[in-house]
């Protein structure tokens, strides 16, 4: 699997939001993108489709900004990834609603891709934002 930048960006985007809003003040996308040297623009994009996921919230108004929709601790760098990135899957036919591959019931090589994904999620899955916090 090659994560894109919209995948590697939201990840700090999200850990940002982490860390600047632990103590329940809104972060603004203007400050994660001085901290994180980004496009405003680009993480407004990318903090709709976090929104979207569930992965953060949005608060409007002049004191408005972004915070985690859940607890650091209950969101995964996977819920993140996939996100922005869709399926975490490292080769199209694994990925959910992918056209089924012709070959599937021949393919010799099936249960390596099925493995390297079963290692690729719990490894996604096993790390938080707030173990990604604490690293910082």
């Amino acid at each position: 699997m090659m994560v894109s930048t919209k995948g590697r960006y939201s990840l700090r985007l999200a850990i940002e939001v982490a860390i600047l809003g632990a103590d329940g003040v809104p972060v603004t996308m203007r400050q994660a993108a001085e901290r994180q040297d980004l496009s405003v623009k680009y993480l407004e994009q990318l903090g709709g489709a976090l929104v979207k996921a569930g992965v953060l919230r949005s608060i409007r108004g002049v004191s408005g900004g972004y915070l985690l929709a859940r607890p650091a601790d209950e969101i995964t760098a996977g819920d993140v990834l996939r996100a922005t990135e869709g399926s975490c899957a490292p080769v199209a036919c694994l990925e959910e609603g992918a056209a089924a591959c012709p070959r599937r019931d021949e393919c010799m090589s099936i249960d390596f891709w099925r493995g390297l994904d079963t290692v690729i999620e719990n490894y996604v899955d096993g790390i938080t934002l707030a173990d990604l916090a604490k690293a910082r």
